[in-house]
């Protein structure tokens, strides 16, 4: 292997790297809005159960 063989593996590694960083960061912010969707979905639930209960 030559060094611009090697310079360019090294490059292409990298950027899939960052590529992958990326990914992993949009994920997780997805997954963090998901996770307060869900309390608010539960607590809009369960104010809904109390207000059940006193009708019934």
């Amino acid at each position: 292997m030559d060094v611009s063989t090697i310079a360019a593996t090294s490059t292409s590694l990298h950027m899939a790297q960052a590529q992958q960083e990326a990914s992993v960061s949009v994920l997780k912010k997805a997954m963090s809005a998901q996770e307060t969707q869900s309390a608010a979905l539960i607590q809009t639930m369960q104010a809904s159960n109390h207000q059940l209960d006193v009708l019934a």
